[in-house]
């Protein structure tokens, strides 16, 4: 072989091998947009049609909880002291409460975070003037993070309760003859009861504030640049 053929040889796999990244470049391409385009669609879903669902179902978990309940007393003395039959119970309304809203919970910090997602991406390239409905953009995008964070810290909440319960019921079984302990506990279970009610009312007021605020501004979100153009004329 000459060695121009040589030569010729290494520049075809040369392009050969071009050609091959470039290919892969269009791909990842190709799967970076049908990322975005699937949080576009889906932050569109969330706001028109799961949002409404999800406070109407969290009005009707709040609403219940505004019966007058009775108190649980699950801890008493000398039979925690014992433990004659295992293990202490918890307070089984609340943790069924709290089991009811972990879901919604969880649901509002992925809803919350596709929806940040959803507006970052609708975020036109930075330019000078015409930025009112970037602005819009940015407000929005502000509060659903402002609402992610904030559901981050119910589940915190609901967990630092059976940690402080745990610790007054083994004062109790230490010291059976203090009542203020046997008190305190069922102090605890009427704090977390209230709290958990303002929790219910808290993630249905997210929800409701998040879709009034995109609905209200639905246009100028989707369409910043334009939104603020036709309305100048």
């Amino acid at each position: 072989m000459t060695k121009d053929s040589k030569k010729h040889g290494h520049a075809k796999d040369g392009v050969s091998q071009k050609r091959k990244t470039h290919d892969e470049h269009i791909d990842d391409d190709i799967v970076v947009q049908d990322f975005k385009d699937t949080f576009k669609s889906e932050g569109e879903h969330l706001v028109k049609t799961v949002f409404p669902q999800k406070i109407i179902e969290l009005e009707e978990i709040h609403k219940p909880a505004t019966k007058k309940r009775k108190h649980e007393h699950t801890v008493q003395g000398t039979e925690v002291l014992a433990l004659p039959n295992g293990p202490c119970p918890i307070n089984k309304k609340l943790c069924e409460i709290s089991e009811q809203l972990k879901p919604y919970i969880r649901d509002l910090i992925d809803h919350s975070n596709t929806i940040k997602m959803w507006i970052s991406f609708l975020i036109p390239k930075i330019e000078d003037g015409n930025n009112f409905g970037v602005s819009i953009q940015e407000e929005t995008l502000g509060e659903a993070r402002q609402v992610e964070s904030e559901a981050a810290t119910y589940l915190d909440q609901i967990s630092r309760y059976f940690i402080s319960r745990g610790k007054l019921v083994s004062k109790v079984a230490k010291y059976p003859h203090l009542d203020d302990y046997r008190q305190s506990v069922r102090e605890l279970d009427e704090k977390e009861y209230f709290s958990l009610r303002l929790t219910s009312a808290e993630l249905r007021n997210h929800y409701a504030s998040l879709h009034d605020l995109i609905m209200k501004n639905f246009e100028k979100i989707l369409k910043p640049r334009n939104a603020n153009a036709e309305a100048l004329y």
